[in-house]
């Protein structure tokens, strides 16, 4: 057995409806346990974004923090593809406000922006110092991930991923990000739009794959265990959560998938999905689970010769129907074609063509792949920029 190390959040609870209760629980967490009644009110940083708040998705949680005793300031400017600058406002609001602690309440760009603003807060060191695996330093603020998306599992991962000044995704990647507690409420996602739930259920299931392909030296048993239980509740569930979207069942098992798929990857890191999806999203505005979508297949389909036996060991868990009596890459071969026929299936675009990307433009997302080198160095194959170039054209 080779050594590795498995990191994830403190606490995890999953329970429907609980935002509702969301000051009793943050109560009950010592670092941040409100004052008894008559005692000045414990500050609070609450980060989301103005879509969260303008469905009133947030609320029941705001209504119960301020019963709890909590002061809550509202820090509700996060956008997709999160700014360097948007953690900073927020690092500074936590600090001029005397934050005792932060929550996330959101998608996976508000979860992000918490973790680094949390860090930031109390940390001396520049945010520029930061980028990385392992850089990380300091304190941070005690911390709580509200998701309300089934998809990007931000909630348990030691990554935060943020746009620079230059439009190039960077990683914050340490434990110190990690939450103290994660809260599941899957009444939260009840209301996703079919095409929100699509991209982002997609997304999780990349994120099993490429835990349990990743050429990471960590990649471990136990996140190769959660990849698999990951795509066993995806694979069930996700055609019903997006055209049954008030099934409470099928959206809870959505949500538990992508937790168990982001503390898979948490470990056993992403590869060359996620690399070749970053210039998409950051170059294009197209959000990150439709970006992952959109490479997925061709990639994989790049991935095979390297890892056949892998894809055709995830397939029966993304399809139980699959024929698994034939070589591993007939298996390897069906699950990629089933994957892409799925992305239709669910309403997400067939190609790059879709979202407006053209031939024209291969080369510079070629170009800003290649800088992802975090992720790349995991990727079972190893991706040159002429092999981007060829996976995007194909993906077109």
């Amino acid at each position: 057995m080779t050594s590795f190390t498995f990191n994830t959040t403190g606490a995890i609870r999953q329970d429907p409806g609980g935002a509702a209760r969301l000051g009793a629980l943050l109560t009950d967490m010592p670092a941040l346990g409100a004052a008894p009644g008559g005692a000045a009110p414990v500050p609070l940083l609450f980060i989301t974004d103005p879509g969260i708040m303008s469905l009133g998705l947030a609320d029941a949680a705001l209504a119960d923090l301020a019963r709890a005793g909590f002061a809550v300031k509202l820090f509700d400017r996060v956008a997709p593809d999160p700014k360097a600058d948007t953690v900073l406002a927020a690092a500074a609001l936590a600090r001029e406000t005397g934050a005792a602690g932060v929550v996330g309440f959101g998608g996976g760009s508000s979860m992000d922006v918490a973790k680094v603003a949390a860090l930031a807060a109390r940390s001396d060191q520049p945010l520029d110092e930061m980028y990385g695996l392992g850089l990380a330093r300091g304190q941070r603020l005690p911390l709580v991930l509200v998701p309300t998306t089934a998809g990007t599992g931000s909630e348990v991962t030691m990554v935060s991923i943020l746009t620079t000044g230059t439009s190039e995704k960077k990683g914050v990647v340490s434990p110190l990000i990690l939450p103290d507690l994660a809260l599941l409420d899957a009444d939260l996602t009840l209301g996703l739009p079919p095409a929100i739930t699509a991209a982002t259920g997609v997304d999780a299931m990349v994120h099993a794959i490429e835990a349990y392909t990743s050429a990471s030296a960590n990649n471990n048993p136990l996140s190769r265990m959660l990849a698999c239980q990951a795509l066993d509740l995806l694979g069930a569930n996700i055609r019903t959560a997006v055209t049954d979207g008030g099934n409470l069942a099928a959206r809870s098992d959505m949500l538990l998938g992508a937790m168990l798929a982001g503390q898979a990857f948490a470990n056993s890191p992403v590869a060359a999905v996620h690399a070749l999806a970053y210039p998409v999203g950051a170059l294009f505005h197209v959000p990150h689970g439709l970006s992952n979508a959109l490479v997925l297949a061709q990639v994989m389909r790049f991935n095979a010769p390297a890892c056949a036996a892998d894809y055709a060991a995830l397939a029966p868990h993304v399809f139980p129907d699959i024929d698994r009596d034939r070589d591993s890459q007939a298996i390897a071969a069906e699950l990629i074609d089933r994957l892409a026929a799925l992305n239709t299936e669910l309403g997400l675009q067939p190609g790059l063509r879709g979202v407006g990307i053209g031939e024209g433009d291969i080369d510079r997302l070629a170009a800003d792949a290649m800088k992802q080198t975090r992720l790349l160095v995991n990727n079972p194959r190893p991706v040159t920029e002429e092999h981007a170039r060829q996976i995007y054209r194909a993906a077109l």
